[in-house]
């Protein structure tokens, strides 16, 4: 495992840059479903899966404006439709995290069993328990 070790009687000072995490940007992603305000989410990391989410909110109806790699302001004002493409929602696991904002707004929501990678079993029980 790396570490820094430091030795002195000097205090630390300065600045470190996290990355962001896919982990908490697809889920805040989803959630721009739920207003018709615009939504701005910093620190979006740069993969595949974010990539993914945002087209999966443009084909529902959502802007999602990307003034810089990092940034997206996301507005959701015109989703109209509450069925997540398949094609899209087979190549992603967090797909299923539309669902809950879907029903939230529309009453009804239609997404496909996710997809994603095959990393083990990772069921959706507890979100389908939370609704």
């Amino acid at each position: 495992m790396d570490k820094f070790r430091i030795t002195g009687g000097r205090a630390l000072a300065g600045r470190v840059t996290i990355s962001g995490a896919k982990n908490s940007a697809l889920p805040c992603m989803a959630a721009a479903i739920l207003t018709g305000e615009t939504v701005t989410l910093h620190n979006v990391p740069y993969v595949r899966d974010c990539l993914t989410q945002r087209r999966l909110l443009e084909d529902l109806g959502a802007t999602v404006l990307v003034p810089d790699l990092r940034t997206h302001k996301i507005t959701a004002a015109n989703v109209e439709l509450f069925e997540a493409p398949y094609e899209l929602v087979k190549t992603m696991r967090a797909s299923v995290l539309a669902l809950g904002p879907l029903i939230a707004r529309f009453g009804k929501a239609k997404v496909s069993l996710p997809g994603g990678c095959a990393i083990g079993t990772r069921p959706i029980d507890l979100h389908l328990e939370a609704l």
